[in-house]
């Protein structure tokens, strides 16, 4: 995989634009994980995130080094909506985790987390060389999952029963997709024509990047 020192400024796409997180952002975070139902579908932990923690897990997973994570902005009116990261960036092997969070429940089943998913693979296949992009996804997200198979992600696993929720055991789903996989379906996926480009991308020095 080429070596990459650089995250992007924004990557444009037709309905959302992602952005590198502001400090601000972390009013939004709070807002979104106190909701019982964004926090059902995304944490391990049952119930809301507290405060405290929301704030922890904004400065170490979402502004810090670790990740690369982006804010997720309705193009036009610039209204955040979630955000999303690749995170265990392994440059030796060409492969990052992928996470997204719709925060906006307004904003749920209208195609944005769909969108916003395509740019993040675009970025880590056509940007970044990587190889692999995986993900986890508890069994009952299924409006999740079929975002995901929309951009091309196939199940490769699961953990049975890894997730107690709702009264019940559910399991956790594992699913991936290659660079090659996403290169045969990216035209069709992103709505390009032969000759455009995926999206506007502007890029700023990090001060790590992936090796």
């Amino acid at each position: 995989m080429r070596s990459r020192s650089w995250f992007p400024d924004a990557i444009e796409g037709r309905t959302v634009v992602l952005r590198p997180h502001e400090a601000r952002n972390v009013a939004a975070f709070t807002r979104w994980y106190a909701d019982p139902e964004v926090a059902r579908l995304t944490r391990y932990q049952d119930g809301p995130m507290p405060a405290e923690e929301v704030r922890r897990f904004f400065e170490a997973r979402v502004t810090g080094s670790g990740s690369l994570s982006l804010a997720i902005h309705l193009r036009g009116t610039e209204r955040l909506i979630g955000t999303c990261a690749f995170s265990q960036l392994d440059g030796d092997n060409g492969s990052a985790l992928f996470h997204i969070t719709i925060g906006e429940r307004d904003c749920w089943g209208r195609g944005y987390g769909t969108e916003a998913t395509a740019l993040m693979l675009d970025h880590a296949f056509g940007t970044l060389g990587l190889h692999r992009v995986g993900l986890s996804v508890f069994a009952f997200n299924e409006r999740a999952i079929r975002s995901y198979r929309r951009v091309g992600f196939v199940v490769e696993g699961r953990s049975r029963e890894a997730i107690f929720r709702d009264g019940r055991f559910s399991d956790e789903i594992h699913m991936s997709v290659l660079a090659q996989e996403w290169q045969a379906i990216r035209r069709r996926v992103l709505g390009l024509e032969s000759s455009a480009t995926p999206a506007s991308v502007a890029a700023q020095p990090a001060g790590e990047g992936i090796r």
